[in-house]
C-alpha cells in the first residue's frame, strides 16, 4: 500500500483527535487486519509504549489527529455559513416584496411601472444601490457644501455619521482633494468620482464603442483598426526609430547623414505641407472674417499665421519685443541633441546641427509677438491677395505652397487670404533668404535641418516612448505641468483628427436618437412656459428677452445628416488601415487632417464630437448626441433617470446659454434664492449666527437658476408621463423617488459653473419637497427644530 492509500484508509475513521488506539485484545475485523498489516508495514506504532517516554510519543501523535478535527470544523463552519446567506438572501426577497407593497403606495394612479431589466439598468441599479438614498438620510445628507469633500462610505442605507464640519464658505482643499480622486480614476472603469464627469463618460463610451467586435461598415472598421494600432505600444516599441529614418531617406536624406540629394527648397517645403500637415514656417487655418460676420456674411478665407516654434520664447515688455532666454535655452539644447542621439546622428556633428537650429529659430522667434499685442495693433485679419503676398515675401512659394495645402480646392492668385502678422512673415523670408545665400552653409543644409527636425515633431506621437518622455521632460524643465493623459484617451483624441465625420455614427442609434429628441422637446416647451412668468424688472429686457427665446428650436445634432454610412465607406475607401504598423497609418491620418481642413470651406461650423454641451446657431440651440451617452443616458433607461441627471443637465445648460447676457436676476429671483438660502441655514443649523456667509449677486442667481432647472427637468418628465404613463422603475423606487434619488448623485464639481454654487445642488431636493406633494417622504429633520418655512416664500409645485 502506498503512503497515499494509507491516507486515504487513516481519513474516514470517525475518532477524535485524542481518541487512544484500541486494546490489544479487541477482535479485528477483516478490515481493520488488512489496515493493521499496512501499519505494520510503515513503522507506525498501535499501541501505547510502555517506557516512560509514551507520553511524549503520544503527543507527538496529536498534531496529526488536530488537524482532522481542523478540517471537520472547517466543513462546518461552511455549511452554517451557507446556510445563513440563504436565511440572508430569504429576508432580503421577504423586505423586497414589502417595499414593493411600500412604493406602491408612492406611486400615482397615472403610473404605470415595470421593473428595467436590461444590462444598462443592472448598472445603473448597482450604482444607486451603492449610493446615497437622501430621503433615508435626510438630516444629514444635504449638508454638504460645493467644493468639500465627503468623508463618509456611500454605501445605501448606512448611516452617514454626523457629516463633516459645516463651512459655509467654499472649501478649496476638498475640491482639489476631488479633482485628485478624478485624475487617479480616468485609467480606470467607470466609478467613483468618474462617474459625473460628462466629458470622461462620453470618452468611455467611446472606448467601450471602438473596442468592441461587432460588425460594421468598413469606414468604422478602419476607425476601430487605427484606434487598436494606436494602443499596440509594443508594435511601437518594436518599431523605434527606424519608420522616422525610411521617411527622412524617402525625402531625400539630410544634412545629418551625410548624404542628402540637394532639393529646391520650395519644393521640399510643399512635400512636407501636403503630404505630412507640417507647417514650419507659418500656420495655415481655414475661418471667416470677423468683419464680415456683422455683415451676415459666412465666407470662409485662408488665414497664414506665426508658426509653432520649437524654441521657447518669451515677450518684453520693455522693448516690445520677442527674446529667447539662456535659462531656457539650455533645456532647449539638450533637447535637440537627445533628438538626434534617438535618430543615430554620429555624436562630433550634433553641436554643429544644434547649433545652426537654434541660432536659425532665435531669428524666426524675435520677429514673433504676442496676440495681445497684434490685436492691440490691428495686425490680426489683414487681407491681402496671394499675389501681393509674393511680392511682400518673395522667398516662399505661396501659390504652390497654398494649392500643396488645400488641394484639390481651387487656388489663385487673385484670391484673398488673411494674415495675422504681415511683419512676421516679412521678416521670415528676408531671414530663409540670408540662410540660403551663405555659401559656407550649403554643405550642411540647415534649412533642410530645420524643417525635418519640425517633421519629427509632427511624428512624436507616432514614435517609441524614448521621444514622448524627451519633450516631457523639456517641458517639465521649463516648468510646465505635464499632465498624465491614459493610452486609450491619448488614442481617441489621434483618431479624430482624422475620422472626425465616422466617430458620431458611433454615437449615433435610432432609438437613442429617439428618446433623446422626445425629451429635448419637453424640457424646452417646459422652458419657454417657465420664461412666460418670470418677471425680469425691465419690461423692454424682458420682451427682448422673451422674443429670443419662442424664436428658438431645439435640435439634436447628430453629424449624420450629409453622409451616410454607404457614402463614408466609398469616401474613405482608398484608406488602407495597417494592423501592425501605427506610423503608416499616422501618415494617412495627417492627410485625413487636410481633408478636414479642406472641408470647413463649406461648413458652416467646425463640429465638435467630444461636444457635451449645447450651443447657439442661429435660431436652434444645437444638442451634441455626445450628451446622451451612459450613465446620463441609455435609451433603456427609466425615463425617471434620464431625466433625474441628463434632463437636468440640460435644463441648467439651457439657462446658461440663454441667459448668459442677462446677468441681472428680478426682484422674485432674489427673494426666491434668499428663500433658499434661509432655509439652508436653517437646516444646517446656522440660521442666526454671526458666521452666516452673505450671498453674492452671481450665488443668488447661481441658486435661482439651479432651482429653476430642477423645476423644468421635473415637470418636464411630469408631462412626458401625461403623455405616455407607462415607465419602467429601477430597486422598486416610485418615479418620482427615482428621479430625485438619480438626480442628487449629481455633483456640483463637475459643472464650469458649479463655483458660484455655495450648497450642493441636491440640497433642492429639499427645496422641491417642501412645495411638492409628490415626493416619497418627508425630508425634515425631527431632531433639529426648522427655524425657516420655504412655504411662506416659495409657491407651490403640485
Amino acid at each position: 500500500m502506498t503512503e497515499n492509500q494509507l491516507e486515504h484508509e487513516l481519513l474516514p475513521l470517525p475518532q477524535s483527535s485524542f481518541a487512544q488506539p484500541p486494546p490489544p485484545d479487541r477482535p479485528q475485523g477483516p478490515h481493520q487486519n488488512q489496515l493493521l498489516q499496512s501499519l505494520n508495514q510503515h513503522d507506525i506504532p498501535l499501541h501505547p509504549p510502555s517506557d516512560p517516554d509514551s507520553s511524549t510519543q503520544n503527543r507527538q501523535r496529536l498534531p496529526d489527529q488536530s488537524q482532522r478535527w481542523t478540517n471537520h470544523r472547517r466543513l462546518i463552519l461552511l455549511v452554517l455559513l451557507g446556510s445563513l446567506l440563504w436565511a440572508i438572501v430569504l429576508v432580503l426577497v421577504y423586505y423586497s416584496q414589502q417595499d414593493v407593497q411600500t412604493q406602491s403606495k408612492e406611486t400615482t394612479p397615472t403610473e404605470k411601472v415595470t421593473q428595467c431589466l436590461s444590462k444598462a439598468c443592472q448598472r445603473a441599479s448597482v450604482r444607486l444601490y451603492t449610493s446615497v438614498d437622501p430621503f433615508s438620510h435626510p438630516c444629514d445628507y444635504f449638508l454638504i457644501t460645493c467644493g468639500s469633500d465627503r468623508p463618509w462610505p456611500t454605501t445605501r442605507g448606512k448611516q452617514r455619521g454626523d457629516g463633516p464640519p459645516l463651512n459655509l464658505q467654499r472649501q478649496p482643499k476638498g475640491a482639489e482633494m476631488r479633482k485628485k480622486k478624478k485624475e487617479q480614476n480616468l485609467d480606470g472603469n467607470m466609478k467613483g468620482e468618474e462617474i459625473l464627469d460628462r466629458k470622461n463618460a462620453l470618452m468611455r463610451y467611446l472606448q467601450k464603442a471602438l473596442e468592441s467586435n461587432s460588425t460594421s461598415g468598413s469606414a468604422v472598421q478602419k476607425v476601430k483598426d487605427f484606434y487598436r494600432s494606436c494602443l499596440d505600444t509594443k508594435s511601437i516599441e518594436t518599431a523605434g526609430v527606424e519608420p522616422f529614418l525610411t521617411l527622412v531617406q524617402q525625402l531625400g536624406g539630410w544634412g545629418i547623414s551625410g548624404q542628402w540629394n540637394h532639393s529646391d527648397f520650395n519644393s521640399t517645403l510643399k512635400v512636407l505641407i501636403r503630404q505630412y500637415a507640417s507647417f514650419p514656417f507659418f500656420n495655415l487655418y481655414v475661418g471667416r472674417d470677423p468683419n464680415e460676420i456683422l455683415r451676415g456674411t459666412n465666407r470662409k478665407y485662408i488665414q497664414i499665421d506665426e508658426p509653432d516654434l520649437l524654441i521657447p520664447i518669451a515677450w518684453n515688455n520693455k522693448t516690445q519685443k520677442s527674446i529667447a532666454k539662456t535659462q531656457t535655452l539650455i533645456p532647449f539644447l539638450a533637447l535637440c541633441q537627445r533628438y538626434l542621439a534617438l535618430l543615430g546622428a554620429p555624436s562630433g556633428s550634433n553641436i554643429v546641427h544644434v547649433g545652426m537650429f537654434i541660432s536659425l529659430s532665435s531669428e524666426l522667434a524675435v520677429a514673433t509677438s504676442p496676440l495681445s499685442y497684434r490685436l492691440l495693433n490691428g495686425l490680426l485679419y489683414q487681407r491681402i491677395s496671394i499675389k501681393e503676398l509674393a511680392n511682400e515675401a518673395p522667398v516662399i512659394d505661396w501659390l504652390g505652397c497654398l494649392q500643396a495645402a488645400f488641394h484639390p480646392h481651387p487656388v489663385r492668385p487673385e484670391d484673398h487670404v488673411l494674415l495675422h502678422n504681415l511683419p512676421y512673415i516679412v521678416q521670415m523670408s528676408n531671414v530663409i533668404q540670408k540662410w540660403l545665400t551663405k555659401h559656407e552653409l550649403r554643405s550642411s543644409g540647415p534649412l533642410r535641418t530645420f524643417m525635418f527636425l519640425n517633421l519629427l515633431h509632427t511624428f512624436t506621437p507616432a514614435l517609441d516612448s524614448r521621444f514622448r518622455e524627451t519633450e516631457r521632460r523639456f517641458y517639465l524643465a521649463l516648468g510646465h505641468t505635464v499632465p498624465e493623459v491614459p493610452r486609450w484617451k491619448h488614442c481617441i483624441t489621434e483618431t479624430e483628427k482624422g475620422f472626425d465625420i465616422v466617430l458620431p455614427h458611433i454615437l449615433t442609434d435610432m432609438a437613442t436618437q429617439r428618446k433623446a429628441e422626445e425629451m429635448l422637446e419637453n424640457i424646452f416647451s417646459i422652458f419657454k412656459t417657465k420664461f412666460n412668468h418670470l418677471d425680469w424688472g425691465d419690461y423692454n429686457s424682458q420682451q427682448s428677452l422673451m422674443k429670443k427665446v419662442h424664436s428658438l428650436t431645439p435640435r439634436l445634432w447628430t453629424q449624420t445628416e450629409s453622409k451616410r454610412e454607404s457614402e463614408l465607406d466609398l469616401l474613405f475607401s482608398e484608406v488602407n488601415i495597417s494592423t501592425r504598423s501605427y506610423f503608416s497609418n499616422y501618415i494617412q491620418l495627417l492627410d485625413l487632417q487636410r481633408q478636414r481642413r479642406n472641408r470647413l470651406f463649406n461648413q458652416t461650423q467646425e463640429d465638435d464630437i467630444f461636444s457635451v454641451r449645447p450651443f447657439h446657431s442661429g435660431n436652434e440651440v444645437i444638442f451634441p448626441m455626445g450628451m446622451f451617452v451612459p450613465p446620463f443616458f441609455h435609451e433603456t433607461y427609466p425615463r425617471a433617470m434620464n431625466y433625474g441627471i441628463l434632463g437636468i443637465f440640460i435644463a441648467k445648460d439651457i439657462f446658461h446659454l440663454l441667459l448668459q447676457d442677462n446677468p441681472s436676476l428680478s426682484e422674485a429671483g432674489t427673494a426666491m434664492a434668499e428663500c433658499v438660502w434661509a432655509h439652508y441655514l436653517s437646516t444646517t443649523g446656522r440660521a442666526g449666527g454671526g458666521n452666516a456667509t452673505v450671498l453674492s449677486a452671481v450665488q443668488r442667481r447661481e441658486i435661482w437658476l439651479q432651482y429653476s432647472a430642477l423645476q423644468v427637468a421635473f415637470q418636464a418628465y411630469q408631462q412626458s408621463l401625461q403623455r405616455q404613463p407607462e415607465d419602467s422603475a429601477l430597486l422598486h423606487l416610485s418615479l418620482t423617488h427615482l428621479f430625485l434619488t438619480s438626480f442628487a448623485q449629481v455633483d456640483c464639481d463637475t459643472e464650469p459653473y458649479g463655483d458660484s454654487m455655495p450648497l450642493e445642488p441636491s440640497f433642492m431636493i429639499t427645496v422641491l419637497c417642501s412645495t411638492s406633494t409628490l415626493c416619497p417622504a418627508t425630508l425634515e429633520c425631527p431632531s433639529k427644530t426648522q427655524l425657516h418655512s420655504l412655504k411662506a416664500c416659495l409657491p407651490h409645485s403640485s
